[in-house]
């Protein structure tokens, strides 16, 4: 079906202010400068629906959109952004560990990865934090364009390998471009398979 209409709905700090309803929702987070605002608007082909921008860190809301009247794409702030100060980084860490832990609806997390970099210790710490918490949980390796197939297989074996060192299994794992519009189809997919699960039960 893939995704036909996408609205704003709300942005705000407090979990308990999200919106009411039970609808699925699927949540984005990643570094800073991970290419997340391009990812949404890739995957809901609205150019302008996350605000981008050059610098890192911009994300500091929780912020619903409603897809197809159907489910809730939720962008979160970025973790590990050096220069908010100890206090801002407090603050975004608790908003985003709230959502995390008490939102009910959520119903699967997809951590963004820069493709170019060898594993971060602060994403890797990030999502086992997750696996404690048992939190599901799916890997999008973003900025695919940027590296050659040789080297994005690479780097994401070094994080496999890297992360079977403490996890019995891996993840689900994608990749995107939003420069080329790579893996939209995946990641929609992977929602929709999820979604038709949900309405089974």
């Amino acid at each position: 079906m893939g995704i036909l209409n996408a609205e704003f709905v709300i942005s705000n700090t407090d979990v308990a202010k999200c919106p009411s309803g039970g609808l699925p929702e699927y949540a984005f987070i990643g570094r800073s400068n991970v290419g997340k605002s391009s990812l949404i608007n890739m995957l809901t082909g609205k150019k302008n629906l996350a605000k981008t921008s050059q610098k890192p860190g911009k994300t500091q809301l929780i912020n619903h959109f409603i897809i197809n009247d159907e489910w809730y794409l939720v962008d979160l702030p970025g973790y590990g952004f050096a220069q908010k100060g100890r206090e801002g980084r407090e603050r975004i860490r608790t908003i985003i560990e709230d959502y995390i832990l008490e939102r009910s609806e959520l119903t699967n997390l997809f951590v963004l990865i820069d493709c170019r970099h060898e594993p971060q210790m602060i994403d890797l710490e990030f999502m086992e934090w997750l696996g404690e918490n048992a939190i599901p949980f799916a890997m999008i390796f973003t900025k695919t364009d940027k590296i050659s197939k040789g080297k994005l297989q690479e780097n994401i074996q070094s994080y496999a390998t890297k992360m079977l060192e403490e996890w019995e299994e891996l993840p689900p794992i994608l990749t995107s471009s939003a420069e080329k519009k790579d893996g939209r189809e995946e990641i929609i997919g992977f929602i929709e398979a999820i979604n038709k699960e949900l309405s089974r039960k």
